[in-house]
């Protein structure tokens, strides 16, 4: 069994509960995921520009640096991996190549947008998209290039700031019949766009928390309640360890002193451990 398919088996029993995948920008996030019992992760955009590369989420990466994000990942990792994979880096024809190319390095599912390049992060102002017809012949060439028919396809609009809940239905629908597998409306801003969305979307539905972005505050549980079966947390990780580290360095700086900070770190067996130390040192004896 692929993870392709163990995602489709996965998507088939959010008529039980949802299926909540954290997200990632690292090797290290990922192997922390799977560790705590997530049975797929999510590849943001946002987490590969800022943890990778120390950049904000505003269309500076392409098809190559998410495909090597996903190489890294999916090489330590056992999980599904959803791949944000912004615009597809071009027209259909850019899609068609990078959904091969993002297969290849090991994704499960692939996630198309319909924002203008360059892209920016969903929660930020003044967005742009490309026209509705545009982006479902996108949605239908990275339908056309999977190798794998298990692929999931995710068609996401980002139409709902610039021109409203009403077209982004529209295109979500438009992104059904072109063949998506999950459909995303991005940052919606009120309980009431999540209730129409819920109600009036058939299939798979995703939504991101993106805490103290557009989107109200809720748990995956409250979520699925409106009808949303895929929930993801993009950067609660990385966010999270950003302001950590702030506070480490700045009382570093200040202190030259770790010792306060022992009680909120791994240790160096914990941490050896969580990378699986002893497999490799395994390996290095079976071949000697």
């Amino acid at each position: 069994m692929t993870e392709a398919s163990t995602l489709r088996t996965l998507l088939a029993g959010t008529s039980k509960g949802p299926l909540v995948i954290p997200g990632v920008g690292t090797p290290l996030e990922a192997v922390s995921a799977e560790a705590a019992g997530f049975s797929a992760i999510y590849m943001s955009g946002y987490a590969v520009a800022a943890w990778r590369h120390g950049l904000p989420d505003i269309g500076l990466l392409g098809a190559r640096d998410t495909a090597d994000a996903v190489e890294a990942i999916t090489r330590v990792v056992s999980v599904p991996l959803v791949v944000d994979a912004d615009t597809g880096y071009g027209g259909p024809a850019s899609v068609h190549v990078n959904v091969r190319l993002l297969e290849a390095a090991g994704a499960a599912a692939i996630q198309i947008e319909d924002q203008v390049s360059p892209k920016k992060c969903g929660h930020m102002s003044n967005k742009e998209v490309i026209p509705a017809d545009e982006a479902a012949m996108k949605i239908a060439a990275a339908v056309a290039a999977r190798i794998n028919p298990d692929t999931v396809i995710i068609a996401r609009t980002d139409s709902v700031g610039p021109l409203g809940l009403e077209e982004a239905l529209k295109r979500a629908r438009m992104f059904r019949e072109a063949g998506a597998d999950i459909l995303f409306i991005d940052a919606p801003e009120s309980i009431s766009h999540l209730k129409s969305i819920g109600s009036q979307l058939p299939g798979h539905l995703m939504v991101n928390m993106s805490e103290s972005g557009l989107t109200p505050a809720m748990s995956a549980s409250e979520f699925y309640a409106l009808g949303f079966g895929v929930v993801a947390f993009p950067t609660t990780a990385l966010r999270v360890a950003a302001k950590t580290i702030a506070q480490l360095f700045a009382d570093l700086k200040e202190q030259g002193d770790t010792r306060p900070w022992e009680d909120r770190m791994l240790s160096l067996e914990d941490l050896n451990e969580l990378l699986q130390l002893e497999k490799y040192e395994a390996i290095d004896q079976k071949t000697l």
